[in-house]
């Protein structure tokens, strides 16, 4: 029977033991995201009717945000067009019986805070979260603001709203 080695003080620990220890590290931080955007049931066993996305609450989407765009899809019950694929952020658009809608996230916040700038020069209603937008009719925004979080914010036209509308 091999002997296991025990650590004595004042040893370096070996370069196998760190290494496992920084790949447990990651594996224990990464795992509420993989939990989070874990694949459920497989399509052809849901039975007819049944929604294509668990019930999941705003506190869980907090979890995967900032997440892809083909993470806020799901949770809005939708598969996205990827439509911009850039260094500044990614776009998919969403067609479905109850809305049309364009799902945007960006690597960085700075990214985000330039597009909002620009997206002030138009009128309308996008929710945002941390790193990702949304833009879609209130109604719409209002009912995946439960699925996925984040604050719906009014844009008059002629810049941003000095803060966020409640919701």
């Amino acid at each position: 029977m091999p002997q296991q080695q025990r650590s004595h003080p004042g040893r370096t620990p070996s370069l196998a033991r760190l290494v496992r220890a920084a790949a447990y590290a990651a594996g224990v931080a990464l795992l509420p995201l993989s939990a989070a955007c874990g694949g459920g049931e497989d399509d052809a066993a849901r039975p007819p009717g049944a929604s294509g996305t668990p019930a999941i609450s705003a506190v869980q989407a907090q979890v995967v945000a900032p997440a892809k765009v083909e993470v806020i899809a799901r949770l809005t019950d939708c598969t996205a067009k990827i439509r911009i694929e850039a260094d500044e952020l990614r776009q998919g658009v969403c067609h479905t019986e109850r809305a049309d809608y364009l799902i945007t996230t960006f690597p960085e916040e700075r990214f985000q805070r330039t597009w909002l700038d620009t997206a002030a020069m138009y009128q309308g209603d996008f929710l945002v979260g941390s790193r990702w937008v949304i833009s879609a009719e209130r109604e719409s925004l209002e009912r995946f603001r439960t699925r996925t979080g984040g604050t719906i914010v009014h844009m008059s036209g002629t810049g941003p709203s000095p803060a966020p509308t409640p919701s």
